[in-house]
């Protein structure tokens, strides 16, 4: 006699109903998802109206104290002034050739090959 018998006493309704249509077996995981997503799309609308509500949250006197200070931006005086700060503070140096070696990387040329060796 095994272990464990293959027709518990008690068997219940719905595992004789996924034996006859096996396609229904995944049928309740399906719905808990879909209910969920639904259920939780309330919360996460929610959450994402609050935070707008606090980031665009300004009086009349804050906006126009906003737009009555505001600078003139222009894009290529923003270039030139960072320009002129790099020339200032940065400086060529010259690197140290290995010996031999001509100012500008042009090797020596070799010597002629001795005609006696060969």
């Amino acid at each position: 006699m095994p272990t464990f018998s293959s027709n518990p006493l008690n068997a219940p309704t719905y595992s004789k109903i996924f034996r006859k249509h096996p396609a229904l077996f995944g049928v309740p995981f399906v719905l808990i998802i879909v209910g969920a997503s639904f259920g939780l799309q309330q919360f996460t609308q929610t959450r994402y109206d609050l935070h707008a509500q606090k980031v665009s949250a300004l009086s009349k006197e804050q906006e126009l104290g906003l737009t009555q200070n505001r600078k003139k931006f222009d894009i290529r005086e923003e270039y030139f002034k960072l320009s002129a700060a790099a020339a200032k503070e940065w400086e060529p140096k010259r690197i140290e050739r290995p010996k031999g070696l001509p100012e500008w990387g042009v090797p020596p040329p070799e010597p002629p090959a001795d005609p006696k060796r060969t």
